[in-house]
């Protein structure tokens, strides 16, 4: 068997962070250089009889992922990009559902988004868009006017009152960060790594979550990109090039923290390093193409990952 030669970049961290274990053919990859995802740090190489469909034995080697703590040498990372919903606040279900069904009951509209529906409808990005979206297929209320730039206005209004009620939800605090995120924030910054929120939702609703829940301290800090500033948004890359852009930064050298597959679609489109931490209604989606997914960041001793992890996926990692 052909010899086989690799350099693999390490994780340096207290404990073992990949959240999941894959194996791949050796001879599905290309003879040349190849970047590999996070998936392959610490990986080991074993032999594996395999047996053809004509009953001829040939021998491969696979890729078994397993992380190993070591330190890193790679540089930081210019920026940590977040993505909102879902990401730093679980607030689809509990928080934007009810603000948007609660408006709904206020206008008498007759409308109300039950829990699956509303994961179909988050596979669009942006309240509005969202709403627009749901009345073109199933009509739009009698209530609503006819014409199509009366419409716009029309759930624009629904949309700002959507936003006053989820804002009331985030003031009293009733929906919590999730475990790990100032943790990270926080390295980022003492790290002089630049930290923004990136969303497709409305621009002061995210504000609040970043003032309210993560403190003025650290609010002051983070730049937000959020909300219309864009006219296309997430799967659309537009976002995050924006950002990148207006911080001086390379997107190659940035790390998106992602939670849905739109959004994870649009942090590679810009050519950025995207982590996963799935959430209530993205668990199950295709994250195939992203650098990393967990369950969470995490907080010790529920750690998954932190700012050296982020750090180790801008090194290079090839198979030859």
């Amino acid at each position: 068997m052909a010899s086989i030669s690799f350099s693999l970049a390490t994780i340096s961290s207290s404990k073992a962070l990949v959240s999941h274990q894959r194996t791949s053919s050796i001879a599905s990859l290309k003879p040349h250089e190849r970047t590999l995802s996070s998936s392959l740090l610490g990986a080991t190489l074993r032999p594996r009889l395999l047996t053809t469909s004509r009953g001829r034995s040939s021998s491969t080697t696979v890729i078994t992922c397993l992380a190993s703590p070591s330190s890193s040498t790679s540089p930081l990372p210019s920026a940590l990009l977040f993505d909102c919903d879902g990401v730093l606040v679980d607030t689809e279900k509990d928080g934007h559902r009810i603000s948007f069904n609660d408006t709904f009951k206020e206008r008498e509209l007759g409308v109300t988004w039950d829990v699956d529906l509303y994961g179909e409808l988050l596979k669009i990005g942006g309240g509005k868009e969202r709403m627009t979206a749901y009345f073109n297929k199933t009509g739009w209320p009698e209530k609503a006017p006819k014409s199509e730039e009366e419409r716009k206005e029309f759930i624009a209004s629904l949309h700002k009152r959507k936003t006053e009620l989820f804002m009331a939800l985030i003031e009293k605090k009733l929906l919590p960060l999730r475990p790990g995120v100032a943790k990270l924030i926080d390295q980022a910054l003492a790290e002089g790594v630049k930290v923004a929120v990136c969303s497709t939702s409305n621009e002061k609703a995210v504000s609040a979550i970043v003032s309210f829940l993560l403190g003025p301290e650290r609010a002051e800090k983070i730049q937000i990109f959020a909300g219309d500033v864009v006219p296309r948004k997430k799967p659309d890359p537009a976002i995050y090039i924006l950002a990148a852009n207006t911080l001086g930064v390379d997107p190659l050298s940035c790390v998106v923290i992602e939670d849905s597959a739109i959004g994870l679609a649009a942090a590679k489109a810009a050519g950025m390093k995207c982590i996963v931490t799935k959430s209530g209604y993205t668990a199950n989606e295709d994250f195939l193409n992203a650098d990393a997914v967990f369950d969470f960041i995490g907080d010790p001793p529920e750690e998954r990952f932190d700012l050296a992890f982020a750090r180790s996926l801008l090194e290079k990692q090839y198979v030859s």
